[in-house]
Order: C-alpha cells, then sequence, then structure tokens
C-alpha cells in the first residue's frame, strides 16, 4: 500500500517514535522504501561559522550525526532506506520533499505543543499536514 514512506526525522525522541512506525509500516509492504529527510535550518551555528573547512552549503558532520539513532534503528529493521540532508525551514522543505518524490505516506513525529505554543510557534507537524499532498501520519 506506502511503497515510498517519506520519513522526517531530526534524531529527537519525537522523531524517534516516527522512526519506528515507518520502519513497522515498511517492514511489513514488500518492496517498500523509506527516504528518511533530515532538515538543517539555514541559520548556521556559531561552530558551523568557526569551522575552517565548511564550505557554502555543506551540511556539518555534526549536524548530520543527529539523525544517527533513526538511521541505526532502521538498519536493524533490514528495511529498505535512503538518508537525504537538506537546508531549509522543516515544514517548507518536508512538504517540497514529499510533493516532489510523490511519497505515498509522511510519517513525522510531533512534539505536543500547546493551542498557545502552535499560535505563535507553529507546527511542523501541523504545517506538512496540511499541505502534504499525501497522507501523512502524525506519530505522538
Amino acid at each position: 500500500m506506502f511503497q515510498h514512506i517519506l520519513l522526517a526525522g531530526d534524531g529527537s525522541k519525537h522523531a524517534m517514535r516516527a522512526c519506528e512506525k515507518a520502519a513497522y509500516i515498511a517492514s511489513r509492504t514488500e518492496g517498500a522504501q523509506i527516504t528518511l529527510i533530515h532538515v538543517v535550518d539555514d541559520l548556521p551555528t556559531r561552530t558551523d561559522v568557526m569551522d575552517e573547512e565548511m564550505r557554502p552549503r555543506d551540511i556539518p558532520s555534526h549536524r548530520k550525526k543527529r539523525v544517527e539513532s533513526m538511521e541505526h534503528y532502521l538498519q536493524g529493521k533490514e528495511v529498505h532506506y535512503t538518508v537525504k540532508h537538506i537546508f531549509g525551514e522543516p515544514g517548507p522543505a518536508i512538504v517540497r520533499e514529499a510533493n516532489e518524490q510523490k511519497a505515498d505516506l509522511v510519517v513525522i513525529g510531533s512534539r505536543g505543543l500547546n493551542q498557545f505554543q502552535q499560535m505563535v510557534l507553529g507546527s511542523v507537524s501541523h504545517k506538512v499536514a496540511k499541505r502534504a499532498e499525501c497522507p501523512v501520519m502524525i506519530v505522538k
């Protein structure tokens, strides 16, 4: 049913729960493929700026390491997956990738913001659910 699953992750405990659900779905669907997408916002950290070898638009390795636990989990479940690290604002970047890749399902974790926090900060999972052209599973 869901052949191409887009898993949005940042290495947080919420993303890890989403990873578990995506792996569960993929392991029960023959030929399923997971794309783990890690979106790094455009603002470099002080460490990034101080790194002499950082080329513009490279994603530093310490940022990539944030999703290593998710990669290890997927390896242990023996599901087919690829990892994609991109720069951008998380909500729009995830939606763009889901729509361009023609994903069958987006799986994303939820931080559980209260109504005031959602109003002020916005919710990445809410933005994705509103704008993605495929079903979105929000894992709490």
